[in-house]
């Protein structure tokens, strides 16, 4: 896999969901979406089945963080899915990231592709310290959990976008990173607080881009996909 833009389709139900997608009918590229907890709990696993047989890549963002041996048996239902990528929690200690990677694994060794969140970027310094009592600096934090995913076989982190940089460095440039928190230049940040445009997302390194409201929400849809693709891709 190169660089993409992947969608957030954040919607509550397969109507949204496809009318949205229908936009995308006559592009000749199909955008790469991400389906999270939001989607999934309302439709489960046929969402996922029906996204897939119209040709889209999916990234399936439901951050497992349970005792080992539950994610191991999650991961092994959800490896019959055969999406592209899946993820867990960091926090959740080499030890659950380890399992879940036994339980993604097929007997034939195919898997999706395991990416571990680090830190949301909802989170700031204070919350941290605050809320989580962890009183290191936040890019720190990022950088343990990394390594621990790394020296777990994963393949890659959910990270901010300014962290991107940092985690190839620490655990090399295979390493993937895929990175929310991306808006326009001239666009409204939400309730993120770590964020960056696509093209300087681009410029620190990160491997993906997980983008939702800019597109979702945006007048033209497809414009703003093009757009996004545009100044991270080429």
């Amino acid at each position: 896999m190169g660089k993409d833009v992947i969608v957030a389709c954040d919607f509550s139900s397969a109507e949204a969901t496809f009318n949205f997608l229908d936009k995308f009918e006559n592009e000749a590229r199909k955008p790469f979406v991400k389906i999270g907890m939001e989607l999934f709990y309302a439709e489960g696993p046929s969402i996922v089945r029906e996204i897939k047989r119209r040709g889209h890549k999916i990234f399936l963002d439901l951050k497992l963080h349970d005792i080992p041996n539950t994610v191991m048996k999650a991961m092994r239902v959800l490896s019959g899915l055969d999406v592209d990528i899946t993820n867990l929690h960091a926090a959740g200690t080499k030890a659950m990231m380890q399992a879940a990677l036994e339980g993604l694994t097929r007997p034939d060794g195919s898997r999706s592709l395991l990416i571990a969140v680090t830190q949301l970027t909802s989170t700031d310094q204070q919350a941290m310290e605050n809320d989580l009592l962890i009183k290191e600096p936040i890019d720190q934090v990022v950088m343990h959990y990394a390594k621990n995913a790394m020296e777990s076989g994963l393949d890659g982190v959910v990270c901010s976008p300014l962290e991107a940089g940092k985690v190839h460095e620490t655990c090399g440039y295979s390493f993937l990173t895929i990175t929310p928190g991306v808006r326009f230049a001239d666009g409204d940040i939400g309730d993120q607080k770590r964020v960056m445009t696509p093209k300087a997302a681009k410029e620190i390194g990160s491997d993906y881009i997980v983008v939702g409201r800019p597109i979702t929400a945006a007048k033209d849809p497809v414009a703003a996909y093009r757009r996004c693709v545009e100044e991270f891709v080429g």
